[in-house]
């Protein structure tokens, strides 16, 4: 049996570093920090996060409150993937009341509950939320619009590839040198803690263009950026397995220099929400801000 391996605690310790917060893109010396003469409520928060966010508020978003109330005060803010049980109750140790999360709470896209509404984990979940008092608002739609996405930027930021990206093209990473696809799917499961990979390709294929696209943008997705940015090795998070590792497979078949890896749609963006840490501590400079790892559920037998 192999864990997922902790394998971003380095990340997560260097990202707080003051030091490195003036050097994150979107971060700068003359930012406007906000600093409340009075406690701040959970609706001034999304309202703050909301100013940096490109034609925010959207019409139509999954990013909503889940639990708790808009007016509550917060008393500290924690940023996670998932609100699990297990993420509920170290916020509540830690005195904090608000969690800010990627992912749904309630098992499904919307977070709609009707249909859980005599369902026994549900139930203990929501009490869970009333009992500490802890709000939870979804930040996925707005986190992906921002500029540059937080997501991203998180991954690649773990990855060390920062000064690799494409300006005009942020999907593209263009390494110095070409790379054995096997050492660039070996860093990468260091660098993110991930415990295995699955891969279509060549092991010892030479690669320098990457194309990397974390979460689950979807095959059609895979598949046209695959055809305009033409890259040596796309890594993705998740994969339907009738769609891009079946392209994959029929374009090495005709002859073509194209290798997949799949980093695990967790694995591949919670390193995006460490790094909404550093970028929101300086808007609010007197509130404690921390990050929670849910971790990866999988284990592998």
């Amino acid at each position: 049996m192999t864990p997922e391996k902790p394998g971003r605690r380095e990340f997560v310790d260097t990202l707080t570093k003051a030091s490195l917060l003036l050097t994150l893109p979107g971060i700068t010396p003359t930012a406007a920090f906000w600093q409340p003469a009075e406690p701040v409520t959970v609706g001034q928060v999304m309202d703050l996060i909301l100013k940096t966010i490109p034609n925010a508020p959207f019409p139509k978003t999954v990013d909503t409150l889940k639990s708790g109330t808009a007016d509550q005060k917060v008393t500290g803010i924690v940023s996670t993937m998932f609100a699990t049980m297990d993420v509920i109750e170290q916020t509540a140790r830690l005195g904090a009341n608000f969690i800010i999360v990627h992912e749904p709470t309630f098992y499904n896209h919307a977070d709609e509950t009707d249909w859980l509404d005599k369902d026994e984990v549900f139930k203990r979940k929501h009490d869970l939320l009333a009992k500490h008092g802890i709000a939870v608002w979804r930040f996925h739609d707005y986190w992906h619009s921002h500029r540059p996405d937080g997501i991203r930027m998180g991954v690649v930021t773990a990855l060390g590839w920062e000064k690799y990206m494409d300006s005009t093209n942020p999907r593209i990473i263009t390494l110095p040198a070409p790379l054995p696809l096997k050492q660039i799917i070996t860093h990468a499961k260091e660098k993110l803690g991930i415990a295995m990979m699955r891969v279509v390709g060549d092991p010892a294929q030479s690669c320098r263009r990457i194309l990397l696209m974390p979460g689950a943008s979807g095959g059609r997705s895979h598949i046209l950026a695959i055809q305009q940015d033409k890259p040596d090795v796309i890594l993705c998070g998740e994969i339907s397995e009738w769609e891009t590792a079946e392209y994959v497979r029929d374009a090495r078949q005709q002859g073509q220099k194209l290798s997949l890896g799949i980093l695990g749609h967790i694995m591949s963006e919670a390193p995006g929400m460490q790094w909404l840490v550093p970028w929101l501590q300086p808007k609010l400079p007197g509130m404690k801000i921390t990050y929670i790892d849910s971790k990866n559920p999988f284990m592998y037998l």
